[in-house]
């Protein structure tokens, strides 16, 4: 059996791992590239392994460093089905239409402005591609066994990190394989504890934040110091956040904080029309996170929900003091740049990060202290307060990935870290190792690997 390690091996993006075997050819994940030049190139090189004879794909989450290549998998000759959770399916259709639409409308303004080197510039992919996707997502109940094929099954089981989420027990030529996906923080705002493995021959385990534990900061407590303190100032607050689960979050502490007085009567604006769209998913989905139907709705009233262009342009000129969230989380593109090339260059506005910044995107190096960031081909100064709210990651950090391991019944013969840079993989690897003393490996992009 080999495992081709395609994404998410030294890098923390693009999540392709691909098991073949006599039984059948399995894909976990079909992850975008994001971040550095040199990785984002890699999402129009053409997959090194067939496509055509890949068999199934399993999706273990909907974001789009895991599911965001799917429409480039399909238009290079993939038909086979694409197995997800119920929540899984509507939100990966969102990022899908969502990334569509941008690369769609990046291009065109690339083109009309002359900015890139490509004439003319072109979107990785179509709606249209997006969309032909969609016919082939099969949803699976989470803890239910599905037979793929005789001796070649897998299930799904919690892992926290954002709706829907799974990570992924595959049963194969005798041996069980275990796939993490993403895992979440054991006490998140609004999803329940991941759910440990027992069996494992060998485990694909994700590694962000592998070196380090998340600080014991209080989110709420900075989230009324930052607004308050830029309140008086007359400034802005702009939230650059990942439209799944993160927005939703971040929504629940304002609002918390609102019903306790302890922030301004001042407009809270989300301006992510993906993000709105998943707030219906989480109504929709409610025994998947800890918020009932009352509080959703609730919740929601707080907000000034802005889905039309228009309407961001009109509360960008708009001076009176606010708060806005808005997608991307990693500032990699979406309507959260509008507010930046406006408010970026004012020291009276703060832009709080809310998530893991992947090297090589605009808000890593906003928050490795950049002096100006390049936005649409040209360079703006930043001027504005830039602080990182570290409590809100939906990556578990090294205490949470070890306590993950912890229910094993026997050791398994190999651990692979993937999905994390090299600093945070080295660190769980020498953790791992030295507390459970079991063999961890570090794969690099592209390695192939029998067992």
């Amino acid at each position: 059996m080999k495992v081709h390690f395609l994404g998410a091996a030294g890098t923390v993006t693009g999540s392709k791992i691909i098991i073949e075997s006599e039984k059948g050819t399995v894909l976990i994940d079909c992850g975008l590239f994001q971040g550095l030049k040199e990785l984002r190139n890699l999402n129009r090189e053409p997959l090194s392994f067939n496509p055509e004879s890949i068999d199934f794909v399993i999706l273990t989450h909907g974001h789009l460093d895991h599911c965001g290549w799917l429409p480039k998998l399909v238009a290079d000759g993939f038909s086979g089905k694409i197995f997800c959770t119920a929540p899984t399916k509507e939100i990966t259709k969102l990022i899908l239409l969502d990334s569509a639409k941008i690369q769609e409308e990046e291009a065109e303004k690339a083109n009309e402005e002359l900015y890139s080197k490509h004439n003319p510039a072109l979107p990785l992919y179509t709606v249209k591609d997006a969309e032909l996707v969609f016919p082939l997502l099969r949803v699976v109940e989470k803890d239910i066994t599905v037979v793929l094929k005789e001796g070649f099954s897998f299930s799904f089981f919690y892992a926290s990190h954002i709706l829907g989420a799974c990570s992924v027990s595959l049963q194969v030529e005798e041996k069980t394989l275990v796939f993490s996906g993403d895992i979440g923080q054991d006490d998140d705002v609004l999803l329940y504890p991941p759910v440990k493995p027992k069996k494992a021959d060998y485990v694909f385990l994700e590694s962000t934040y592998g070196n380090r534990l998340h600080t014991n900061s209080n989110p709420l407590f900075d989230l009324e110091i930052f607004i308050n303190n830029t309140f008086v100032r007359g400034g802005n607050v702009i939230i650059p956040s990942f439209a799944v689960e993160r927005v939703q979050t971040v929504m629940y502490l304002l609002w918390q904080l609102k019903k306790q007085d302890r922030i301004p009567d001042i407009p809270y604006i989300i301006d992510t029309p993906m993000g709105i769209s998943v707030l219906q998913v989480f109504q929709e989905y409610r025994n998947w996170h800890k918020l009932n139907y009352e509080e959703c709705v609730e919740m929601s009233k707080m907000f000034t929900l802005i889905s039309n262009f228009k309407d961001t342009i009109e509360t960008i000129y708009d001076k009176q003091p606010k708060v806005v969230i808005a997608a991307s989380g990693m500032i990699t593109g979406g309507r959260v740049l509008s507010y930046l090339e406006r408010y970026i260059g004012k020291p009276e506005n703060l832009v709080a990060l809310v998530g893991y910044q992947a090297e090589g995107t605009r808000g890593r190096k906003l928050l490795e202290g950049a002096k100006e960031i390049k936005m649409y081909g040209k360079y703006y100064p930043v001027e504005a307060a830039i602080h990182l709210i570290d409590g809100l990651s939906a990556h578990g950090d090294q205490s949470d990935l070890l306590n993950w391991l912890s229910d094993l019944e026997a050791k398994p013969q190999k651990i692979f870290l993937v999905h994390g840079e090299s600093d945070a993989a080295e660190g769980l690897q020498s953790k791992i190792e030295e507390k459970q003393k079991i063999d961890c490996m570090i794969p690099y992009l592209g390695q192939i690997i029998e067992i």
